[in-house]
C-alpha cells in the first residue's frame, strides 16, 4: 500500500510539472507573439534548464533564423562583469571600496578624484555629470556622443569620464556609463592589462564561456546577430554605426543564453565571490540599487519574492537578466529589437513559474 501511495504520488507530481512546462510554453510563445519578441529565452530553475527557446530573425537582409546558440550584444549586463572583477580585487586586499579614485588611479584629472570613491562609482552615487544623456531623437539626428569614433578606455576616462560634480557623492542616483569606464580603467591599472584581457582571464576562461567577449568593430564574430531598432516615426533599421567597444567595461560585451547561465551559476554559488561579497553586491541603497543591479520585492499571493535585476540595453539590442534570491529561479532574455518590453516579458514569466 505505501508504495502505491508514493508511485501515486511521483504521477501526481510528474502530471503537474508537465502541466506547468506546457503553461510556461504557451505564455511564452503567446506573449512573444503579441509584442513582437525577437530574440532568445532561457528560464532555470534550481539545478535544471526547464525552458530555452529562440524567436525571430538574427539578420534580416537574409531571413537568418535565430538559434538557442545566438550571440547577442549584451550592453549593461557587462556591468556585472566589471563589478565582480572589482569585488575579486577587495576580497584580495588590493581594493578598498571606501577609498578615493586617486587612490587606485593617480593621474584622474576629474573632480571627483579625491572626493569620489569606489562603492560610489559601483552604486551610481558619485555625482559626477552623465557621460550619456542623448535622447532617442537626439540620438536619430546626431548620434550618441563620442560612441561614433574609436578610442582605447584610457582615451575615454580622460577625455569624456572627467567631469565636474553636481551632486555631492554618495546622496542621488544617477545612472551613468561613466562611473563603470572609471572602474574599468581601475581594473587596467592593477593589472596592468586591458580591460579585455582582464575579463577574459578572471571569468570567461575559468567559467569556459567560450562564446562570449568584448565586441570590436574590427573583429568578426560569428553568429553575432544585428541589433535593430524602432523609434518614433520610424520603421525597424539597423542600429545607426557605433564603435561598440567604446562602451568598454560599462557596456561592450557580447555573450549567449548558455554562456550567461554559467556566469549566473557561478556568482550564486560563491565560485567567483564569496558569499559575504556576493550580498554586498545585492545590498540595495538608492533606487534599490546594489552593485550593478537592482534589487526588487515581489509580495506574492502566498510569498515574497525577492529578485536581482539586470537589464541592457543600446538602442535595438535589448536584454533582460532576472534571479529570484530565494527560489533559485533565473531567467535570461536576450533580444536585437527594441520592440519588446523585457522588463514586463520577465517579470511575467517569472508569476507563471512560480
Amino acid at each position: 500500500m505505501k508504495y502505491l501511495l508514493l508511485f501515486v504520488y511521483i504521477l501526481i507530481i510528474n502530471y503537474n510539472v508537465h502541466a506547468q512546462s506546457k503553461n510556461i510554453k504557451k505564455f511564452i510563445a503567446d506573449y512573444a507573439s503579441q509584442h513582437q519578441f525577437n530574440g532568445t529565452i532561457l528560464i532555470k530553475k534550481d539545478a535544471k534548464i526547464i525552458y530555452h527557446q529562440s524567436f525571430g530573425l538574427a539578420e534580416r537582409s537574409f531571413n537568418s533564423p535565430i538559434k538557442n546558440n545566438t550571440k547577442y550584444q549584451i550592453c549593461s549586463i557587462t556591468k556585472t562583469f566589471t563589478a565582480v572583477l572589482i569585488l575579486q580585487l577587495m576580497e584580495q586586499g588590493k581594493i578598498d571600496l571606501n577609498k578615493k579614485i586617486n587612490s587606485y588611479f593617480p593621474s584622474y584629472k576629474g573632480e571627483g578624484g579625491s572626493k569620489v570613491s569606489i562603492h560610489q562609482l559601483l552604486n551610481h552615487t558619485s555625482g559626477m555629470k552623465n557621460t550619456d544623456t542623448a535622447t532617442d531623437a537626439h540620438f536619430m539626428r546626431y548620434g550618441i556622443g563620442f560612441y561614433h569614433k574609436p578610442y582605447t578606455l584610457e582615451e575615454i576616462v580622460d577625455n569624456f569620464c572627467s567631469n565636474p560634480l553636481i551632486n555631492e557623492p554618495g546622496k542621488t542616483f544617477d545612472y551613468n556609463n561613466g562611473e563603470y569606464m572609471i572602474l574599468g580603467r581601475i581594473l587596467e591599472i592593477i593589472y596592468k592589462k586591458p580591460y579585455e584581457k582582464i575579463l577574459e582571464e578572471q571569468i570567461l576562461i575559468p567559467l569556459h564561456m567560450s562564446n562570449s567577449g568584448i565586441i570590436n568593430h574590427y573583429k568578426l564574430i560569428p553568429n553575432l546577430a544585428t541589433a535593430y531598432y524602432e523609434g518614433k516615426n520610424i520603421k525597424l533599421i539597423p542600429n545607426i554605426p557605433l564603435y561598440i567597444e567604446d562602451f568598454s567595461a560599462a557596456g561592450a560585451m557580447y555573450s549567449c543564453t548558455t554562456d550567461l547561465i554559467k556566469f549566473n551559476n557561478a556568482l550564486f554559488s560563491h565560485q567567483l565571490i564569496n558569499k559575504q561579497t556576493l550580498n554586498q553586491l545585492l545590498t540595495p541603497g538608492l533606487d534599490d540599487y546594489g552593485y550593478s543591479v537592482w534589487i526588487r520585492d515581489y509580495k506574492g499571493v502566498i510569498d515574497k519574492y525577492k529578485r536581482m535585476e539586470r537589464y541592457g540595453r543600446i538602442q535595438g539590442a535589448n536584454c533582460a537578466w532576472f534571479h529570484y534570491l530565494n527560489r533559485n529561479v533565473s531567467i535570461i532574455m536576450l533580444s536585437n529589437t527594441n520592440l519588446t518590453d523585457l522588463g514586463d516579458f520577465a517579470f511575467r514569466i517569472g508569476k507563471a513559474v512560480f
